[in-house]
């Protein structure tokens, strides 16, 4: 699978976030808690949906499935003046980034496997201390075969 590199913009986004790890995975219930009251986002530079993960700078220094990490459920708008109760800003700071677009369900999880594991080393590229995130449009179905989604992965030069 190629990736496009891409320098990105800042972004504005809205949402909600919890500490999780991969065994302890609380996304379906981060993702329901956020939908039920999306619509009370003023703002909104588009409908797509962002998956993002914030991650210590050390984590991927050795798999760890019960290493924490903060993932978001958040949306992008057009700036950060007016932001509900239940919701929560970030900045997410631009530059470059590995962009996959993604086909099959969200359950499989190789696509990730192959990126950090296969990838990555093989270009003059490291992993960034920026936050990874997931683009989910129109054509995202969650667990379907025919699900679409890009995979944001932030790079720096070796």
């Amino acid at each position: 699978m190629q990736a496009r590199i891409v320098n990105s913009k800042d972004k504005q986004l809205v949402g909600k976030s919890c500490r999780m790890s991969l065994v302890n995975n609380r996304t379906a219930k981060l993702w329901k808690s956020f939908i039920t009251i999306k619509a009370t986002i003023p703002n909104l530079k588009s409908q797509e949906l962002i998956a993002l993960q914030v991650y210590d700078r050390d984590h991927f220094a050795s798999f760890d499935p019960t290493k924490e990490f903060d993932q978001w459920a958040c949306i992008e708008v057009e700036d950060l003046t007016e932001i509900p109760d239940d919701f929560t800003a970030l900045s997410l700071k631009g530059g470059l980034y590995a962009v996959f677009n993604y086909k099959g369900p969200s359950i499989d999880k190789s696509i990730f496997e192959y990126i950090y594991c296969t990838w990555v080393p093989q270009y003059d590229y490291q992993l960034d201390d920026r936050p990874h995130f997931q683009v989910m449009g129109d054509k995202y179905s969650n667990s379907s075969p025919l699900s679409e989604e890009e995979i944001w992965i932030p790079l720096k030069n070796k």
